[in-house]
C-alpha cells in the first residue's frame, strides 16, 4: 500500500520546525523585556546630550577623512562577495558539476571583480606599508 501517506509521520517532521519558530517569536520580547527590567536606568538631563561622557561638542561635524578608510572599504567589500560568490560555486562545481552557462557567469563574475583588484592596486590600497 503504497498510496496510503502516514499523517503522522509527516505531522511529526513538522514539530521541530514549530518548536523553532515558536522560540524564534518568544526569544525577542523576552530579551527586551529582560534588558527592559534589569538594567539600569539614568534620568539625569545629561543622558540625553550629544556626548553622554560630559564633553562638548566643539567645532564642525564636517571633518575630512582620509581616503585610506574608503579604499579599505572597498577592499573588503570586494574579498567579501569574492568569497561569498566563489565559495559555494566552488563546491557546487567540485561536488556536482556545473554547466557551461554557469561557468561563464563566473568568469563574468572574476572579470568584474578583477576590475576592483586593479582600481585597488592602482591606489596602492594593498600595500603593507605605505
Amino acid at each position: 500500500m503504497s498510496g496510503i501517506i502516514d499523517i503522522s509521520n509527516i505531522a511529526n517532521s513538522y514539530i521541530p520546525v514549530a518548536i523553532i519558530l515558536i522560540v524564534a517569536l518568544l526569544m525577542p520580547p523576552m530579551t527586551m523585556f529582560l534588558v527592559k527590567t534589569l538594567s539600569p536606568r539614568s534620568k539625569s538631563s545629561a543622558k540625553y546630550t550629544t556626548y553622554e561622557a560630559g564633553s562638548l561638542p566643539v567645532g564642525s561635524a564636517r571633518i575630512q577623512f582620509n581616503v585610506e578608510y574608503y579604499l579599505y572599504a572597498i577592499a573588503f567589500v570586494l574579498f567579501d562577495i569574492e568569497v561569498l560568490f566563489l565559495y559555494p560555486w566552488a563546491t557546487i562545481f567540485k561536488g556536482h558539476g556545473i554547466t557551461e552557462i554557469a561557468t561563464i557567469e563566473m568568469l563574468v563574475f572574476i572579470f568584474v571583480v578583477l576590475f576592483g583588484y586593479v582600481y585597488l592596486i592602482k591606489k596602492e590600497a594593498l600595500k603593507w606599508m605605505k
